[in-house]
């Protein structure tokens, strides 16, 4: 098979197949309850898991699907691959696997699985076109106002004594959270998507749609969980997204994404994927993971938003009652209960004004670049105060939940009850997807309370909750919390629940160790760790070279200059090059700093998009130009440049995370409680991590060669950057003695 590609084997490459499948051999067949307890990697009874971290150039793509696919299709169960990015799901679903069939007698079926916003709802498509571009029951009135809809009856005239305002601007006022999407949008985009849909040419699949779509335009034709009637609405046999399903359910092996992974098992399991406990997942670029589970379980909330929620509730209430969809008890309750909250909003108000300024005082409110004030709570616990407050706000809240999820539910039921009217139907119809929206948001809302009013468990790992404040007017508070560790979410979601599961990635050590990944993630003890070298001839390939400055990073502004200073005598003219830095500000420093004809050559992160950038470096190179990008964290992975694309990687200091990221200033102080050093066991760790990642970007293919410069002296003068270079992979060292000053 690999001969047929113009591949050759390699001895990583078998080894990681021979692994995979020898840990996995563990899994039971259907109807077998016993199982091989006996198989390495797995305890007994247990899921077996297995993480592979397989350098660059192992073919690790290959390997698992290899290892993986011919034995499930033996215990009759599902692949789920999960990847961290389009680029590698779209590599491994039109690439990798028709080459493994090509050259392969294997024979199984793949199929892409998307979350729901990737998909057109044809109810809105055809309701845009119905109305010439709009949303449905939008007015001209109702867009110019930003959604707030003034009530009038039939005549125009305002509403006396509260009667019920017309039901479509209101409804239109509830629908766009956006007011952007309350103007009319583009009707030929529109005719031309519902011509290709019923020509068979496109399958509503965003990524397939030949030219680019604004977020702004596809806001207004996508949708989301929440206002999705499924098997109710009228288009569902002919739905994109459920039709792209279908397709999944069928397939054999199942291409998707870890968020999508994350969604399915916050719903249980089995809603959108395969059921767990009949799926092998394979986790590609695993390292993304805990993090990405930890912002999957998160909650937040801002003050503002939830008032104006309440304020849309009181007039939805109104609407309903006038369309018959609720009665006066009904619509007394709704009323009730957002009396009873909104005093108590008001009350967090003011104590969150306090604690904020409180704070301030002493020093403990860090400014963010997102333009808000920020507190993190010390060891995750909030004021008492605010815990109390949070206490009271949860009964009114799960009240008000509790009374929209029966009137949705209700609305829901209505909306295909074959006796009723047709106009009754199609205005439950209507009425369902605003109120299950509203009863979603405050249901999250709610989540964020009960975070706030309930202490973690003592000896596990706890909660980050911060306080955010709008730093310009008119004033806005917002809360938010987020576990530290995925340990226990992946533990009680997918661990214990899999058939398997493979994680795999080119850097998941740090410091040559999984315990950093193990703790995160929190893989289980039997989980078998396996470390597969890259097959690149680093040492002769790759030179690793610290320019001697005399100044740490710490001294910003001389270390900048010394940057601006170094680079023209470190790059050749015609040279690629890709310059990392940690800082937005010292990138822009060091880019005003340097000479005229050098800032001529640099492609800065902030001045072009990711894609753009990439396209333009490449072209300049293509044309015998040098040229320089200037980027940030998010181009230290992931970023392609192969051979003469990129010959130089300078990097301006060791990546140490930034100290005021509520998460891990929360971790370090619960491993600080423990007796551990979080600097040793957190922050050196997470910086070799990230530097190994950084100067992967040099050598991609076997054939590619060049430099990597550190501007940071701690490498070589510390005993924590000592520990940090020996991670790094055996490339050259070398000390350069030049005088930048």
């Amino acid at each position: 098979m690999l001969e047929s590609q113009g591949l050759m084997p390699r001895a990583g490459q078998r080894r990681m197949i021979a692994e995979i499948a020898n840990c996995l051999g563990s899994i039971p067949a259907e109807g077998d309850e016993s199982g091989d307890s006996n198989g390495e990697g797995s305890g007994e009874g247990e899921p077996p898991v297995c993480a592979v971290e397989a350098g660059t150039g192992t073919g690790k793509t290959l390997a698992y699907l290899l290892a993986v696919l011919p034995l499930a299709k033996v215990l009759e169960m599902k692949v789920v691959i999960a990847t961290a990015t389009v680029a590698l799901q779209e590599q491994v679903l039109h690439k990798d696997i028709p080459e493994l069939l090509e050259g392969s007698d294997l024979d199984f079926s793949a199929a892409l699985a998307k979350g729901r916003g990737r998909y057109l709802c044809l109810s809105r498509l055809r309701a845009l076109i119905e109305n010439g571009g709009a949303t449905s029951g939008a007015t001209k009135e109702s867009a110019t106002n930003g959604g707030a809809t003034k009530e009038k009856d039939g005549s125009g005239a305002p509403l006396q004594g509260g009667a019920p305002p017309r039901t479509e601007p209101l409804l239109m006022e509830l629908y766009a959270d956006d007011p952007q999407e309350a103007e009319p949008g583009d009707l030929q985009l529109y005719q031309d998507m519902q011509q290709a849909i019923d020509g068979g040419g496109w399958q509503g699949d965003r990524d397939d749609w030949p030219e680019p779509v604004a977020d702004a335009e596809w806001r207004r034709l996508s949708i989301d969980n929440a206002r999705c009637m499924g098997p109710k609405c009228r288009d569902y046999r002919e739905c994109c997204f459920y039709r792209a399903r279908d397709e999944a359910e069928k397939a054999d092996c199942i291409v998707t994404n870890q968020d999508l992974l994350l969604s399915d098992l916050a719903l249980g399991g089995g809603a959108i994927l395969p059921a767990p406990e009949r799926s092998i997942y394979i986790i590609d670029e695993a390292h993304h993971l805990p993090h990405k589970s930890n912002s999957h379980f998160a909650a937040s909330t801002r003050l503002q938003a939830t008032e104006e929620r309440l304020q849309r509730l009181q007039r939805m209430g109104r609407g309903l009652l006038q369309a018959g969809l609720t009665d006066a008890a009904g619509g007394e309750a709704l009323q009730s209960a957002v009396d009873n909250l909104s005093p108590r909003l008001g009350e967090v108000r003011i104590l969150l004004q306090g604690i904020l300024q409180q704070a301030g005082s002493n020093g403990g409110v860090m400014d963010s670049r997102d333009g808000e004030s920020r507190l993190a709570f010390s060891h995750g616990i909030a004021p008492e105060p605010l815990q109390a407050a949070a206490e009271a706000l949860c009964a009114p809240l799960s009240r008000l939940c509790g009374l929209l999820r029966e009137l949705a539910d209700a609305l829901k039921d209505a909306a295909e009850e074959e006796e009723a009217a047709a106009g009754d139907r199609g205005q439950a119809g209507q009425w369902f997807p605003a109120v299950w929206a509203m009863y979603k948001r405050l249901d999250g809302d709610l989540a964020l309370w009960r975070s706030y009013a309930e202490p973690d468990q003592p000896g596990t790992a706890p909660t980050a909750r911060w306080l955010s404040a709008r730093r310009e007017p008119p004033p806005d508070f917002g809360l938010s919390s987020a576990p530290v560790l995925a340990a226990k979410d992946l533990q009680h979601n997918l661990w214990r629940r899999c058939g398997g599961a493979v994680l795999t990635s080119a850097t998941l050590t740090a410091l040559g160790r999984f315990d950093m990944f193990k703790m995160r993630a929190g893989l289980p003890e039997h989980s078998l760790l396996l470390r597969i070298p890259s097959p690149f001839p680093f040492n002769e390939a790759a030179c690793f070279q610290v320019p001697r400055l005399g100044c740490p990073p710490s001294q910003t502004e001389r270390h900048t200059a010394l940057i601006a200073r170094a680079l023209p005598r470190l790059l050749q003219e015609d040279e690629a090059a890709l310059m990392l830095f940690s800082s937005r500000r010292q990138m822009l420093d060091v880019q005003e700093a340097l000479p005229a004809d050098w800032r001529q050559r640099v492609l800065c992160q902030d001045e072009h998009s990711k894609a753009r950038l990439l396209q333009r470096h490449r072209q300049r190179v293509d044309e015998g130009e040098g040229s320089v990008i200037f980027g940030l964290a998010s181009f230290a992975e992931g970023v392609d440049l192969p051979g003469r694309y990129c010959t130089h990687v300078l990097i301006a200091k060791i990546p140490f995370a930034v100290p005021n990221d509520p998460l891990e200033a929360t971790l370090a102080q619960w491993l600080e409680g423990q007796g551990r050093n979080p600097f040793m066991d957190l922050s050196v760790p997470d910086a070799a991590f990230r530097l190994v990642q950084a100067s992967g970007r040099l050598l991609r293919h076997e054939e590619d060669s060049g430099r990597i410069t550190l501007f940071d002296e701690r490498i070589v003068s510390k005993g924590y950057g000592r520990a940090i270079l020996d991670s790094l992979p055996p490339y050259r060292r070398e000390l350069l003695t030049m005088d930048f000053s």
